[in-house]
């Protein structure tokens, strides 16, 4: 088996991720719901990347620090306002602590399912626990697989369809060992890319038990960054886990 690089994503896609994902749906919703959430405390983001969605909580006031898996993707981050004053450590944050506890930990856009294997995720768990404060909450976002992806086999799914960008995910689920080979297909104007994505897919009723064993407990669950419920025909979920006070 090929050894686990948390930093091939940010070598593939950190020259082209702000131009791929500037139009990401519900991101000025999400910097609103972490801005809430963290009710004026320090805020860590694990898996920071060009600072989508840090940059936008900096300008709320609350204090940002990073984990980042990518030097490439922290190199992207500089080049923006304010992107200087995010502290960023780079490494596995599975692993990788900062100093200091936070009100709120956040792991956005399904990057839990990016690490290695299942352990990983378990270890990635404890380590937002034991940088919360009591009372944090710790927020994860996660796709929830169709039904076309569960009954197996390749399916194509049109991520992104606008006037000059189209992508088309093509994926197929393991079931047996609880993994998504992935291919992200960019038609562009000036010509395509293809980057490949191996995911570690959890359930969010296994997040949950991940969550438990890291002493966390689910607080709050939606269907997005705008507080919808969540239902049997949600695409992805929005969780919030806290820590016992």
């Amino acid at each position: 088996m090929t050894e686990h690089d948390p930093t091939a994503y940010g070598k593939g896609v950190s020259a082209d991720y702000d131009a791929f994902y500037a139009q990401l749906p519900e991101t000025d919703e999400a910097i609103a719901c972490l801005a809430e959430l963290a009710g004026g405390g320090d805020v860590l983001e694990l898996g920071i990347g060009t600072g989508r969605l840090a940059l936008g909580l900096v300008e709320r006031g609350p204090h940002v620090a990073g984990i980042e898996g990518s030097d490439a993707m922290v190199d992207q981050l500089r080049t923006k306002p304010l992107g200087q004053t995010i502290p960023v450590v780079v490494g596995d944050f599975a692993e990788t602590s900062v100093d200091g506890t936070f009100s709120l930990v956040v792991l956005a856009l399904n990057t839990i399912f990016a690490l290695a294997d299942r352990d990983a995720q378990l270890a990635c768990f404890a380590n937002a626990a034991a940088h919360l404060e009591p009372g944090g909450a710790f927020v994860v976002e996660a796709f929830v697989l169709r039904p076309d992806q569960v009954a197996g086999g390749w399916s194509v799914n049109p991520r992104m369809v606008e006037d000059e960008h189209v992508e088309l995910e093509v994926s197929k689920y393991d079931a047996a060992r609880g993994r998504i080979d992935r291919t992200l297909v960019h038609l562009l104007p000036h010509g395509n890319k293809i980057v490949k994505v191996v995911d570690v897919y959890a359930s969010p009723g296994e997040l949950d038990l991940m969550a438990h064993a890291a002493g966390l407990r689910l607080r709050e669950r939606w269907a997005g960054w705008t507080r919808t419920p969540y239902v049997t025909e949600s695409t992805k979920h929005v969780s919030v886990y806290e820590k016992p006070a």
